[in-house]
């Protein structure tokens, strides 16, 4: 009953995160026909004197109810959506008995999993929901194609991933895998905002947005946190390769690929620090980055027949 109970859960849940993103889109397009007002800094000349307009500041979106509501009832459907996606997790890991990481189905669900909950922090504690729209549609894309596409029965775990280590290598995995997420969505808004700002047009949902600067700088913190986790990610699977089977690198496409990864991140971060790489440049290594990610973890077991191939469809 378990399992039963835990692919409604994942279903019940790829439905709510697309009617969490389809109102996500409804406040941005509300937000689009949003009038938009002008706030002129005032100047103080001399003491006493009066308040002059100094020089206009950027507009900004007027306050919509209608576009504060439609953002409100998205955090909230994605809230309700978060709590039974883990319930799906948890539930599918009792039916399992065991963690329920030992196929590409359950990878990807538990990689959403955490994304969705650090999406959460951030929009609570942080107020960054404007990143309700990016993050949803992932999560759509994702537990959706992993609903209909991936999934696969409970079943015993190869005699390869029975190791302390695998578990420490897919946690690091995941938790790597949603900051990289988060990271290359700013990337990706950032490129979207300079462009905007390039042409004189901010306006609508890009002007309740971050500027362009602060994203390629959210952007770069995602991405330096999840760089060390990647790399213990490769060490630990390296360990767990070592138990299984004898050694601790065999150039299997899934190692390699990892590699590939690691040697990309790494290239953006090094940019970063010492050719000053900002902005455009070290956005389009972001998303080149995710986009091998998920390569890595969906196409190489797809595609390539290796001692990593357990996606089990």
């Amino acid at each position: 009953m378990s399992a039963y109970y835990s692919s409604l859960a994942m279903v019940t849940s790829a439905v709510l995160y697309l009617l969490a993103m389809t109102l996500h889109a409804a406040e941005w397009a509300s937000a689009r026909t949003a009038v938009t007002v002008a706030e002129p800094e005032l100047a103080t000349v001399g003491a006493g004197a009066s308040q002059r307009p100094a020089r206009p500041a950027p507009e900004r979106p007027a306050q919509s109810p209608r576009t504060e509501a439609l953002g409100r009832a998205g955090l909230a459907i994605t809230m309700i959506a978060a709590a039974t996606h883990v319930a799906g997790v948890v539930l599918r890991g009792i039916a399992a008995e065991r963690a329920p990481w030992g196929n590409m189905y359950e990878f990807i669900t538990t990689s959403l999993a955490i994304a969705v909950i650090v999406y959460l922090v951030l929009a609570l504690k942080f107020g960054m929901r404007w990143l309700g729209l990016p993050v949803t549609l992932l999560l759509t894309i994702g537990q959706g194609l992993a609903v209909t596409v991936f999934y696969v029965a409970v079943s015993d775990l190869m005699p390869a991933l029975h190791s302390v280590w695998f578990v420490i290598h897919i946690i690091a995995a995941a938790t790597a895998g949603a900051a990289f997420n988060i990271g290359a969505i700013a990337a990706i808004l950032y490129l979207v905002r300079t462009r905007a700002e390039a042409r004189g047009d901010v306006r609508g949902y890009l002007a309740r947005i971050p500027s362009a600067e602060t994203l390629d700088r959210v952007s770069y913190r995602f991405h330096a946190f999840a760089f060390p986790l990647w790399t213990f990610t490769i060490a630990a699977g390296a360990i767990w390769a070592q138990y299984a089977w004898g050694r601790f690198w065999g150039w299997d496409p899934k190692e390699t690929w990892s590699l590939v990864t690691w040697i990309i991140y790494a290239v953006y971060l090094h940019a970063r620090a010492t050719a000053g790489w900002k902005g455009h440049r070290a956005a389009v290594v972001a998303i080149i980055g995710l986009v091998s990610f998920w390569f890595n973890f969906i196409g190489i077991n797809l595609l390539v027949s290796g001692l990593h191939s357990y996606a089990g469809i």
